[in-house]
């Protein structure tokens, strides 16, 4: 584990959604991974869905070739995508639920009501790649299940937490946001208890991050929409004065 405690797991599926809006060349996920590496990212996080609606096989690749730290990719329990990742040899690997209509994923894996099929999954990519955790809601059901499958970690669903935080304003003497948090702590607790890695993400963005952050015995926190949403705004100043200088160089106003 990195010095500064828990790891940050950067999610760059919406550099690729940016970039596919076009079917274009740009922006590249992988120089996308290489700056969140230089920003203190030690993993970097992607989605390949069965659909491609962003990150491809290609980028996949690439990305297993170029990272300079922990590629853990997201995917379906599909007889496909277990074969992709066999192939791959990903450091971690997340399972995922995937919904075709969703826009993101809306919420976290049934590992109860499909153990045999989780158990086989786990047991196939057992060895071909580092880590396999599975994507759950805070639900000490799944939590055993998931230990009885043999995944090595349970990253938290935080998309409710999420949702409360911003319908609270962030005050925690409201019951429901209040709540959420509690079941979070509850699961991590549960998570470590059966021998397994306590990881969360899913909505967390720069205001709601620090009370799941300092979460006792939290290893991983996987986050996306909100850095690259935040990269629009930090980094724009600066892309449009690029560009302005290369005009004004080309037509003599410099």
């Amino acid at each position: 584990m990195p010095q500064h405690g828990v790891i940050l797991g950067v999610n760059i599926d919406h550099v690729a959604t940016l970039r596919q809006a076009r079917r274009g060349h740009e922006p590249d996920p992988v120089r996308a991974a290489h700056e969140a590496e230089l920003g203190g990212a030690d993993c970097i996080t992607v989605h390949l869905r069965e659909d491609r609606r962003h990150i491809n096989d290609r980028d996949v690749d690439r990305l297993r070739v170029a990272c300079n730290v922990r590629l853990n990719l997201e995917m379906a329990a599909t007889d496909e995508m277990v074969e992709i990742a066999r192939e791959l040899r990903p450091h971690a690997v997340a399972i995922v639920p995937e919904g075709r209509d969703e826009v993101t994923t809306e919420g976290g894996l049934d590992v109860a009501g499909q153990r045999d099929r989780m158990a086989a999954v786990v047991a196939a990519l057992s060895g071909r790649v580092g880590t396999v955790s599975a994507f759950i809601d805070a639900d000490e059901r799944h939590i055993a299940a998931a230990g009885a499958c043999g995944f090595h970690a349970c990253e938290v669903h935080t998309g409710p937490y999420a949702g409360a935080f911003h319908a609270a304003g962030g005050d925690f003497r409201n019951a429901e946001l209040a709540t959420t948090q509690t079941l979070v702590a509850q699961a991590g607790r549960l998570i470590l208890e059966s021998g397994m890695r306590f990881n969360a993400g899913h909505g967390l963005n720069y205001h709601n991050v620090r009370p799941i952050a300092a979460l006792p015995g939290l290893s991983e926190l996987h986050i996306g929409h909100s850095i690259v949403s935040r990269a629009v705004y930090t980094g724009l100043r600066a892309a449009v004065s690029e560009m302005r200088a290369q005009i004004d160089q080309a037509s003599g106003r410099r």
